[in-house]
């Protein structure tokens, strides 16, 4: 192979893989958006199936706790409801409005670091818009077009050596 066959070869493969892939994106773009749209769906599912899983395990471990010892109705009353317990024996300790802001933004702040990360890259967004999805189609178009026009080994009319035309085959 000469050295210009193998150039023409090596353009005609980059500029159809960069067209076919550009062509490629353009077209499944809106596909490749649900696909992100459901995998967000999905861990949101999983992490409200295990809160479900982790209550029902709290749950079965509660029941025989209450079968067997009665009073621990009137001990968890007070904390799932927020009332006063009235045993007059018994200090409960106060608890003041700034501890409770400093653990609500405790708690904040580690619910926040889950959700952080974006879900849909930014290219993927950008893309999906309909001016650019129409721009990328037509750009991956031209550079397969190009491609197959000017480096892809059409017929060469048949020549000598010298580079003159053959006058037998001719």
């Amino acid at each position: 192979m000469r050295r210009q066959d193998i150039v023409r070869m090596f353009l005609f493969v980059v500029f159809f893989s960069i067209g076919a892939a550009t062509l490629s994106i353009s077209i499944l773009c809106d596909d490749l958006l649900e696909y992100y749209h459901s995998k967000e769906l999905l861990r949101a599912a999983e992490e409200s199936l295990n809160r479900l899983k982790s209550l029902n395990t709290d749950y079965d471990i509660l029941l025989p706790q209450l079968e067997e010892d009665p009073n621990l109705i009137e001990r968890l009353k007070a904390a799932v409801l927020g009332t006063e317990r009235e045993d007059d024996g018994t200090v409960y300790p106060k608890v003041t409005p700034e501890q409770l802001d400093a653990a609500r933004k405790a708690l904040t702040e580690d619910a926040g670091k889950g959700s952080a990360e974006p879900t849909v890259p930014g290219w993927l967004e950008r893309c999906s818009e309909p001016r650019r999805k129409m721009m990328l189609f037509l750009s991956g178009a031209f550079l397969i077009l190009i491609s197959f026009m000017w480096f892809s080994s059409g017929k060469r009319a048949n020549r000598d050596k010298d580079g003159l035309p053959n006058a037998n085959k001719l």
